[in-house]
């Protein structure tokens, strides 16, 4: 037996329900071989409501992780969270000199306010170091108006502007998630090969447990494209996964509630509306 080998570059959540942890539920829950390098730990003060830390380990840890998880041969790989310029800059290099062709470029960014990210460097190392390498990247609406340089999306056609523009950037196929947050009956992401748009659809869920998602889908496209899939079926399965997940997401305590990793295959999975525009 031979099970597909994915990768997530990412951060730690102490709390289990995002991050690396995240990651590697869905990428068994996908059937794969998971493993991590990690790039932060991320904690969560019950004393402080909840109020998070990130704290990025040295730069030669990760080198290390890193020269142990590509010497085995990887199928697939994720970044998520990479707190620092040079974090990043290590994490592109690495995803460069290693070969790896299926990468999934999950552009966690760190917000301060609104529309602002709280270190910009770290904008500009994503679109020199990650970008390029991206055969997927999954940014949510405030990630995409970062990373095109047009603000924040609110509509279908300022996400498809967005999505043109991070192609241009190297990005070879874009997702951008608009989630819950667009004004529609609908969680809506837009998909983007280079080519054609797609909007892709599953009923709105009424909830606040949904931590991990955004984590969740990235990893759930990642294990499919190892597993051999299609670009356009990986984002299709993933949205069915991440939908499921949400539909059926729990309260792990007073301040947070995760998405359940388990729940397609146990449960089943709303419906995914395709539509080309």
């Amino acid at each position: 037996m031979a099970l597909k080998k994915t990768l997530t570059i990412a951060g730690s959540d102490a709390s289990g329900g995002a991050g690396l942890e995240a990651d590697l539920k869905a990428f068994e829950e996908h059937n794969t071989y998971g493993m991590a390098a990690v790039t932060v730990i991320a904690t969560m003060d019950p004393d402080n409501n909840w109020s998070h830390g990130v704290h990025t380990l040295p730069i030669n840890v990760l080198q290390a992780q890193l020269k142990t998880a590509f010497s085995t041969g990887i199928d697939a790989l994720k970044t998520g969270m990479l707190s620092t310029e040079e974090v990043i800059q290590t994490t592109g290099e690495a995803i460069s000199a290693s070969g790896v062709e299926k990468v999934v470029i999950d552009p966690v960014m760190v917000c301060k306010g609104e529309d602002e990210v709280l270190n910009p460097g770290t904008v500009d190392a994503m679109i020199q170091y990650l970008l390029p390498n991206a055969l997927v990247t999954t940014p949510n609406l405030f990630e995409a108006g970062q990373l095109a340089g047009t603000g924040t999306p609110k509509t279908i056609e300022e996400m498809k502007v967005a999505a043109q523009k991070i192609n241009a950037l190297g990005a070879k196929n874009i997702v951008i998630k608009g989630g819950r947050a667009l004004n529609s009956d609908k969680a809506v992401d837009l998909f983007y090969d280079g080519q054609t748009f797609y909007l892709l659809e599953t009923p709105k869920v009424d909830t606040t447990y949904n931590h991990g998602a955004g984590c969740t889908f990235a990893a759930s496209v990642t294990a499919n494209l190892a597993n051999g899939l299609s670009v356009k079926e990986s984002v299709i399965e993933a949205k069915e996964f991440v939908a499921a997940g949400i539909l059926h997401g729990w309260k792990l305590n007073e301040f947070v509630g995760p998405v359940y990793h388990g729940a397609k295959p146990r449960l089943g999975a709303p419906e995914v509306t395709v539509t080309e525009i």
